[in-house]
């Protein structure tokens, strides 16, 4: 989320570039067999329908979340989609979102069908973790299609204009967040992957906004890792 920039575009189809993947490779023998078969598809169609091919959709348990210490509320269905990450797209970003409004409000839009985007977690000011899509899963957060293929993205309550909405608590639950993504996927402790919704290609929004203090957040994400504090076992929802 975030506010607007002026001037510019994003959405959740923007952007590309890829590699080979397994997922592409499955593609590629499907159409070939589409065309052997005289019933050509069109590869936008092939692509939305990858993950039915055989041995490629993951096992998934309902209300599972990938981060232990995170509570799971759904983001609708129409605001991400079903994907096999990190096998058909590798995941080597965290792009740092704000809600521009509360946590209520964000988690509200999120669930709503008709609003076509959503990040997969929201963080509180008092520090409590909210998870709506599934890390395997793409969500349409960033405004760039690439990025969002790559990324898992964080929304952070509060407002870009107000640094006090950016407390002791929510740093410390989003750089364990983070640090527990990280771990995950081996993404580097860095401002080259762990970017400001700002920093997206094509993005037209302006978070996290001058008073998201970087330095801080990127000390206290390696201070997490190192001590193996971020939390990284999957699990069932937390309260």
């Amino acid at each position: 989320m975030g506010a607007k920039k002026a001037t510019g575009s994003g959405g959740s189809a923007a952007g590309a570039g890829r590699g080979v993947s397994r997922r592409g490779l499955l593609i590629g023998a499907a159409a070939t067999a589409a065309v052997a078969g005289s019933a050509v598809l069109a590869r936008d169609e092939l692509e939305r329908a990858w993950w039915r091919l055989p041995g490629v959709d993951k096992p998934r348990t309902p209300g599972e979340v990938d981060y232990a210490r995170a509570q799971w509320i759904a983001a609708s269905e129409a605001n991400w989609r079903r994907a096999d990450r990190p096998a058909d797209y590798a995941i080597d970003r965290i792009v740092v979102h704000v809600t521009q409004g509360s946590y209520r409000s964000a988690v509200k839009v999120f669930q709503d069908p008709g609003h076509g985007a959503a990040a997969h977690y929201v963080v509180r000011r008092d520090g409590h973790v909210a998870q709506m899509i599934r890390e395997l899963d793409v969500a349409f957060h960033a405004g760039n299609r690439s990025y969002n293929e790559r990324s898992v993205g964080i929304e952070h309550e509060g407002f870009v204009d107000r640094p006090q909405d950016f407390t002791a608590e929510m740093y410390g639950a989003s750089a364990r967040l983070a640090a527990a993504i990280c771990e995950r996927y081996g993404i580097p402790v860095d401002r080259e992957h762990i970017v400001g919704h700002v920093e997206v290609p094509g993005a037209d929004h302006t978070d996290p906004g001058p008073h998201w203090d970087w330095n801080r957040y990127l000390k206290l994400v390696r201070a997490a890792r190192t001590t193996g504090t971020a939390g990284t076992e999957a699990g069932t929802p937390s309260a």
